[in-house]
């Protein structure tokens, strides 16, 4: 049985897709709900649904981001979203992350069931039979050929790390924090990083802080050592380090360049 998971913050729509449609006709089994879309990803950590229905406007995490972590984690998982709203941007952007199905409310039991139908013949022709999905490679595993929407849900992610660390890179600034906020787990935001940058999280990091330490050197009133504590360096002698790896030259050469 293909396992099938409903996120919305509407009972009437989670009770109706759950009790309405003819799911052992398609070989599936509703093995869990939720009610917004934290909620949900955890659940899909540990129930490993092959198909997940999900609304996209939900209290704590919206649907898109959540379709991103886990089109990114379960890169064989299906996904449709069903929405109250006729947004062509929000369409595009689900479609390129990997969604078998954008619907709008409230849909009609044939477009359901398309739905169904949809999914279930897509985890056939990848042979997957009921069997349990498992969550990206093991580390030290060989990398796969992503698919698009894979590709598309890692570039998601990737944007939203590096918006947050640039608007919070000075402080003190963490992957585990990072990552939370992209509801991702550490190591698998670490690997994405990797992949679309060919940098690691605390390379990236740096790069941020040293350009937002070259327009701060542009102020002659502000001390070097007040523009390296200002950007997240707490140790001058390890913002000069990375300062002169990155750029070449000594914060203070590059000031005397201005």
């Amino acid at each position: 049985m293909y396992r099938v998971m409903i996120i919305d913050d509407e009972p009437i729509i989670v009770r109706g897709l759950v009790s309405l449609l003819p799911w052992e006709k398609y070989g599936c089994q509703v093995v869990g709900t939720a009610s917004d879309g934290l909620e949900g990803l955890a659940k899909i950590r540990k129930l490993r649904p092959h198909m997940v229905f999900s609304d996209i406007y939900m209290p704590k995490l919206n649907g898109l981001a959540m379709a991103a972590g886990m089109k990114s984690e379960f890169e064989d998982m299906e996904l449709t979203i069903l929405t109250g709203y006729r947004d062509f941007d929000l369409a595009q952007e689900a479609i390129r992350l990997g969604v078998r199905r954008y619907l709008l409310k409230p849909s009609n039991m044939e477009e359901l069931e398309e739905a169904v139908g949809a999914m279930t013949s897509h985890l056939q022709k990848k042979g997957i039979l009921g069997i349990e999905i498992a969550a990206g490679e093991a580390p030290g595993a060989g990398e796969k050929q992503m698919e698009a929407g894979e590709q598309a849900a890692g570039s998601f992610l990737v944007n939203r790390a590096l918006a947050y660390m640039r608007e919070n890179y000075a402080g003190r600034l963490t992957l585990t924090e990072v990552a939370e906020h992209t509801y991702v787990s550490q190591w698998h935001l670490s690997k994405l990083l990797n992949r679309h940058t060919g940098q690691s999280f605390s390379e990236l990091l740096n790069s941020i802080r040293i350009e937002e330490a070259k327009k701060l050197l542009a102020d002659p009133a502000l001390r070097i050592g007040d523009v390296a504590e200002q950007v997240g360096f707490l140790d001058m002698a390890h913002f000069s380090r990375v300062f002169k790896r990155i750029t070449g030259v000594s914060a203070n050469e590059y000031r005397n360049t201005l």
